[in-house]
């Protein structure tokens, strides 16, 4: 639980130290995964929490948060509701309302605005993930960062040229190939 400390923003400590004691969960906190912020998982009659150490103070908190909701949800209603359904948002807006004042403005608005109907995943929302990786300790270049007609190379080695912007996405040109592909504006990449 000391170690909790250094994860989040200090105001947040005692109430999430609260539920987690409260609920009696198990906290783990994992090396970065590519695929997932956090989760949450009920076996052996027990609450398991784990979230990337790699995240911001607010990033941590707001995961953390995400998860503790499906943790109160599971204890509050039947197992049989969706997980991210109408239970989850209530229960994730009334533990995330009181900690706004915590976040820095840059983050606020965004964060309210995401509030009002929460999505799955803090990812799918653009603004606030622009919003909260001003907070990371190193900065990632993002292909809404690079402007068009830049080569670029993803984690896997592959290089694109960035076209244009669609709708949400990006419309890139395979230099191996040609083909076209559409990029997530979060998308990592490297110049």
């Amino acid at each position: 639980m000391q170690s909790l400390d250094s994860f989040l923003p200090k105001e947040s400590v005692g109430s999430i130290k609260k539920w987690l004691t409260d609920y009696n969960c198990q906290l783990s906190i994992k090396k970065s995964r590519a695929t997932k912020l956090g989760d949450y998982r009920f076996y052996k009659g027990k609450h398991h929490l784990s979230i990337n150490n790699d995240l911001n103070p607010y990033s941590f908190l707001i995961t953390l948060t995400h998860e503790i909701a499906h943790m109160l949800v599971k204890e509050e209603y039947s197992p049989r509701v969706l997980p991210h359904g109408k239970e989850w948002k209530m229960t994730f807006q009334k533990l995330m309302i009181p900690f706004l004042p915590i976040f820095p403005k840059e983050i606020q608005k965004h964060l309210a605005l995401h509030l009002k109907n929460p999505k799955a995943s803090t990812s799918s929302d653009f603004e606030l993930v622009k919003a909260l990786r001003q907070f990371d300790e190193k900065h990632i270049l993002t292909i809404s960062d690079i402007p068009n007609g830049t080569v670029f190379e993803t984690s896997n080695g592959k290089k694109y040229l960035k076209e244009k912007r669609l709708k949400k996405r990006y419309q890139c040109k395979s230099l191996s190939n040609n083909k076209r592909y559409v990029f997530n504006p979060l998308a990592e990449v490297k110049i």
